[in-house]
Parts: structure tokens; C-alpha cells; sequence
């Protein structure tokens, strides 16, 4: 009867310690960051150059593509993997815009030091990447890009910030929401980053702007539909046969992209 027991409870205990291990390891699961050296260079054209931004406890490394007469900024924000090495690929697109670009690494990331400990924390870093460069743009247009993690992040710096135009590709609704999709067994309240874009996009008043591809199987396309129904006034747009990670090869995002800068 005893060892019956146990291999009835056997099942509950395992479930209880993963579930355990998934609340000390979320940002091992969530972000997944490549160190840079510091001597590594990555402003290779003249107009590109290097900056660090301070923060409580680290330093954060940015690109900023700066042009002679700007249009405006693009204040980019990446996904969740890699650095600006792979990230900061395109800057040529944005030169024909005629738009500075500004992309950070967030902690941990890149050339930045320290490490991502909470959402507000996260929240914090970029809103003083934002006001490290904000100045300079007085009067410009102003956008706000998220990509994929940066979605989030992008979504309620504009409430606060309220730019001409938030640009958010491959969003998701919010990590509960993206958990549910893939990990049905994880309890929303486990998790620590829940990252809701929607609460953020539903209260926003200036002009949203969804891309998504098709065929992403990382953050399938419903998370943008969501997103346009919480906003009447947000646009989608689907990139027919793309994916997650391949947006940028196709020049139906690119073109996207490029029109909605020309349109400020």
C-alpha cells in the first residue's frame, strides 16, 4: 500500500518541481543573450557609432545610425536572442528613409553589462535609452519599433512617450498569452515577465502599425489579430510566406516598413 502511494504522489511532486524550476529559470528560458567582447567592433561605417547609456547597475551598449538631416528616429527594440551584431543588419534602409535608427542591447546582452532581473527593471533600461536620445529628436518624427520581445517594451514606452507611429513586428498579445499557446500546463501566475502588449496598445492613441508573417510558428499571426481588435485604430498587415525569423527577406516587409516611414 505504501509504495502504491508514492507512485501515486510520484506524478503531483514531479510536476511541482518543474513548475519550481520554471519560476527560478524564467530569464534562462526567456532571454537568451550572446556576450560580446568589448574590443569587438561593430560601428564599421562612418555614419554608425557607438554609445552606452548608464544604468543602476549596468551599462548599456546602443548603435545609432546618425544622418546629416534626419526625418526623425526609429527607436528599435529587439528580439530575444543574439545582440546587435546579427540584429543591427539594415541600416541602409534607413538611410534611404532618411531616419536615424537607435537599437540597444539589453543587459547581459552584447557589449551591455549586467543581467535582466525583472519586467520593470527591463521597462526601466529602455525608457532611459529613450530619454538618453529623446532630446535630440524634439520637434522630429518618432518611432517606436518592437520586434518580437522588444513588442512589449516598444508598446508601453509609447503610452508614455505617445510617438508618431508604433511599429510592432512579429508581436505577441503577452507572454501568458504566448505561454498558453505552447505550454498549456503552466500556470499564468507562475510567470514572472508577463509582458502584456495588449493592455498597452488598447490604451494607446497614436498610430500602431502590426506586421506579422504568415507563417510564424514562434508567435502565430492570431497574436496581432488580437492586438488590432483591442485598437480599431491599429492596421495589420500579413507578409504572406514568412516566418518568425525571416522577415527581413522579404520585400513585402521591407517594403512595408519603408512606407510606413515615408508616410510620417
Amino acid at each position: 500500500m505504501q509504495r502504491a502511494w508514492w507512485l501515486l504522489a510520484l506524478p503531483g511532486l514531479l510536476y511541482g518541481l518543474v513548475l519550481v524550476l520554471l519560476w527560478f529559470a524564467q530569464e534562462r528560458l526567456l532571454f537568451l543573450p550572446t556576450p560580446l567582447a568589448p574590443e569587438y567592433r561593430l560601428a564599421l561605417e562612418p555614419d554608425v557609432h557607438e554609445r552606452f547609456v548608464e544604468v543602476p547597475g549596468a551599462r548599456l551598449h546602443a548603435l545609432h545610425l546618425k544622418l546629416p538631416a534626419p526625418r526623425g528616429v526609429v527607436f528599435f527594440l529587439h528580439g530575444n536572442a543574439g545582440n546587435l551584431a546579427n540584429w543591427f543588419g539594415d541600416p541602409e534602409l534607413y538611410r534611404r528613409a532618411n531616419f536615424d535608427l537607435f537599437m540597444l542591447d539589453y543587459r547581459g546582452y552584447g557589449k551591455s553589462s549586467g543581467r535582466i532581473q525583472s519586467e520593470a527593471q527591463l521597462h526601466a533600461d529602455v525608457r532611459a535609452a529613450w530619454d538618453a536620445i529623446a532630446p535630440a529628436y524634439a520637434g522630429g518624427k518618432r518611432v517606436l519599433l518592437g520586434r518580437s520581445l522588444g513588442s512589449a517594451l516598444a508598446a508601453q514606452l509609447a503610452l508614455a512617450v505617445q510617438p508618431e507611429l508604433t511599429l510592432l513586428v512579429s508581436p505577441y498579445a503577452s507572454v501568458r498569452a504566448l505561454a498558453a499557446n505552447h505550454y498549456p500546463w503552466v500556470p499564468a501566475a507562475l510567470l514572472r515577465y508577463p509582458l502584456d502588449t495588449e493592455t498597452s496598445v488598447r490604451a494607446l492613441r497614436t498610430p500602431v502599425l502590426l506586421l506579422h508573417g504568415e507563417r510564424d510558428t514562434v508567435i502565430p499571426a492570431s497574436h496581432s489579430e488580437v492586438l488590432a481588435r483591442a485598437n480599431p485604430a491599429a492596421r495589420l498587415l500579413r507578409i504572406a510566406g514568412a516566418g518568425h525569423n525571416d522577415l527581413d527577406a522579404f520585400d513585402a516587409y521591407r517594403a512595408a516598413l519603408r512606407a510606413a516611414l515615408d508616410a510620417l
